[in-house]
């Protein structure tokens, strides 16, 4: 006989089911080749249930990016605690994985996906992305020892998506571009990054 009916406790270990599976899909494969039947099959409930959770898959997706911020900021402060690594070797580090996020879990919106889900916002869940958004780089900043003022976590924020969305654009989404230096390309993008963030933590540390 099918349930009908699901306690609260179980809605929510069903939803925070969809969101890692929903993440761990979508890091790997990219949000664009996730469907919304790999998730919910792999979390063992009906398409019909499943939106009863999230209206749509960019809906999802949404909450998986929400769902990987406290992630990445553990990830960062492991990194700058470790001894063994110098603090220029440490924010290298994080930067690189954060652009080869497929091979570390570590979820990245191409420029297709970035238009395909902000089409779909409303006003409000826009602000509240920005919101998010200005609080995990600011928190990501001051991991680095730099102070967090608006015009740094601006700065910071396009310096690193920049570099993340040419690495995953390459060569499908930009095929002038030359693929086989895509590689060599994100380390001069990355040491130019980590050059401008040392300046910023020599800046803040003097005011």
């Amino acid at each position: 006989m099918p349930r009908i009916a699901y306690s609260e406790e179980d809605r929510e270990r069903i939803r925070t089911a969809l969101i890692t599976v929903g993440l761990e899909l979508m890091a790997r494969q990219g949000i664009q080749h996730t469907t919304v039947e790999q998730v919910y099959k792999k979390v063992g409930i009906s398409r019909t249930f499943f939106y009863s959770f999230f209206p749509t898959k960019e809906d999802l997706a949404l909450e998986t990016l929400y769902w990987q911020q406290p992630r990445i900021i553990e990830y960062v402060q492991k990194l700058m605690a470790d001894p063994a690594l110098k603090w220029r070797d440490a924010v290298k580090k994080f930067l690189h994985d954060c652009c080869y996020g497929e091979q570390n879990g570590i979820a990245v919106l191409t420029m297709e996906e970035q238009q395909l889900i902000f089409k779909r916002l409303s006003e409000e869940s826009y602000q509240l992305f920005r919101q998010k958004q200005r609080q995990l780089f600011g928190k990501i900043l001051e991991t680095f020892g730099i102070k967090a003022d608006a015009e740094r976590i601006n700065l910071f924020t396009n310096l690193s998506l920049t570099v993340m969305i040419i690495r995953r654009a390459l060569p499908g989404t930009l095929p002038l571009f030359v693929p086989e230096a895509a590689d060599e390309t994100v380390d001069v993008q990355l040491e130019a990054i980590v050059d401008v963030l040392e300046k910023m933590k020599t800046a803040s540390e003097s005011e």
